[in-house]
């Protein structure tokens, strides 16, 4: 895919004492109070090998909870993703997308991403049907980031005030957009 700089694709860039989840979920909750429809996933657990070993991710706007890895009781030894779950998701989600949204939340540009797997087609498939998209994404994979977006993205803090910000500008670039509810990335391509 190429990446338009007109594209409304936006990075909450986050370090290790930010709470990006958090920040995603209630964001898609204010949307969707508003009317908008939020479709994507937002991530339940930070770490297998944390005192809370859930490691899942809450699909949007369902709000089931889906557990990405099998077993977690040897910890130390790392736990390994389960990818035909992924891969579920990534199809449930991918339905949704196309039955419509106003924006698409991807929980992180995780290591399957930056590899091309994982979510990836989800991104690019919402880009291609002109719908806003939302990707948490670490600090220290921004570069990779940078890469798989040919820099053709937005870079946000992982504060409220920064996604809000951003949802507006939206408004304001295109306002017929946000305020009909048509689904509309770019002006142009």
């Amino acid at each position: 895919m190429a990446f338009d700089a007109q594209c409304d694709l936006a990075a909450v860039v986050y370090g290790a004492d930010d709470d990006p989840d958090r920040l995603l979920i209630d964001f898609a909750d204010d949307l969707s109070r508003s009317g908008r429809r939020v479709v994507g996933v937002a991530q339940v657990g930070r770490s297998c090998r944390s005192d809370n070993p859930v490691l899942g991710l809450v699909v949007l706007p369902t709000g089931g909870v889906v557990h990405l890895v099998d077993d977690v009781r040897n910890r130390a030894a790392g736990c390994r993703l389960n990818t035909g779950r992924l891969t579920a998701v990534a199809k449930q989600l991918g339905s949704l997308i196309a039955a419509g949204s106003d924006l698409v939340i991807i929980n992180r540009f995780g290591r399957s991403e930056a590899d091309g797997r994982g979510l990836t087609q989800l991104i690019t498939g919402a880009l291609d049907a002109d719908i806003p998209v939302l990707v948490a994404v670490p600090e220290y994979r921004f570069a990779t980031w940078i890469k798989f977006s040919d820099g053709m993205n937005v870079r946000l803090a992982c504060r409220r005030e920064a996604l809000d910000r951003w949802w507006r500008s939206l408004a304001t670039s295109s306002p017929h957009r946000l305020q009909n509810g048509a689904r509309t990335l770019c002006e142009t391509r």
